[in-house]
């Protein structure tokens, strides 16, 4: 699979110093090209452009979580330490900071659902709470007794949750009732890209697919780090960052087609269900394209005006 990856008119090496990788505990691409790199050792959080140029950074007391990089103007981080979540702007300067201390128990996970709404796991009284951070009050509370030990992202979609631990993925509806599971090794995080769900694991990625479960649509068994935002695909390999463009990567197998169809005989032709993970990502690349097409609040105009929301709010 990764051979496709590789191939030299998809791949791209971008000019960042490995020495700011080497340490690297996580890596994040917003869907300008921006790169984001989280070292545990001494949680900083620094935002680099696609030239290595360095445009922002925060040196963090406690280990933080960062949730999602989409929305560049407000990044938001939650840490299990500090029972607080922050957002950060496009300089990484801090612009909201929300404690959990004083109003709730033990927060495991929060995602932020919007610049508005979180959904809170409260280790202590076994629910799930969403919560309007905005006016300060609770809108719901459901029983969620779920296992909290290894737990690894939460995202909340449609009225459903998704849990990803170390090694499963698991899908409830918000009456705990349990939808879906299937084993994920080396889960890091939830990514969403409009209506699909999509898992970022050590050196792969994985699509959720209602009919078909977990389809992966990347891997490197190389990598250190992966991660992709809506053009392309990137990983951190040998201390090193490579960029695998999604258009570059149809452009190659349209070529490579026409060979394949004066060598391949009709009969030897294959159902749908044994189709290549090219032939997938040729099909995840059109629904981005799709997507990002009908996706306004990508804009960077829905952007300034979210960031003057929350910024409204006060800090």
């Amino acid at each position: 699979m990764i051979s496709l990856f590789c191939t030299v008119s998809a791949q791209k090496s971008l000019p960042l110093d490995t020495l700011k990788l080497k340490e690297a505990k996580d890596m994040l691409a917003d869907d300008y090209g921006n790169l984001y790199i989280y070292k545990n050792k001494d949680f900083s959080f620094t935002k680099y452009d696609s030239l290595g140029k360095q445009l922002g950074k925060m040196m963090l007391t406690v280990p933080y979580k960062v949730q999602s990089v989409q929305n560049p103007l407000s990044v938001p981080l939650f840490s299990e330490n500090a029972q607080e979540m922050k957002f950060v702007d496009q300089n990484m300067n801090e612009i909201q900071r929300i404690d959990f201390k004083q109003k709730f128990g033990f927060i495991k996970m929060a995602y932020a659902e919007d610049l508005q709404q979180l959904w809170l796991l409260d280790d202590s009284t076994k629910r799930l709470i969403q919560y309007n951070f905005r006016n300060d009050t609770t809108i719901n509370s459901y029983p969620f007794d779920i296992g909290f030990d290894d737990l690894m992202d939460l995202l909340v979609f449609e009225n459903k949750v998704y849990i990803l631990t170390r090694k499963h993925i698991r899908i409830y509806s918000l009456k705990f009732e349990k939808l879906f599971e299937a084993p994920l090794e080396n889960g890091k995080r939830f990514r969403r890209e409009n209506d699909v769900i999509l898992v970022m694991a050590d050196n792969s990625i994985q699509k959720y697919d209602p009919e078909k479960g977990m389809v992966k649509i990347f891997e490197d068994k190389d990598a250190q780090i992966v991660d992709k935002n809506i053009l392309s695909y990137f990983e951190i390999k040998a201390n090193k960052l490579y960029l695998y463009n999604l258009e570059k990567i149809k452009e190659t197998k349209q070529q490579q087609e026409p060979e394949t169809k004066q060598e391949t005989a009709p009969s030897d032709t294959k159902p749908p269900s044994e189709q290549t993970i090219g032939e997938d990502v040729e099909k995840t690349d059109g629904e981005r394209k799709e997507s990002q097409e009908k996706a306004p609040e990508t804009t960077i105009q829905k952007l300034l005006e979210d960031t003057s929301a929350v910024q409204s709010a006060g800090v």
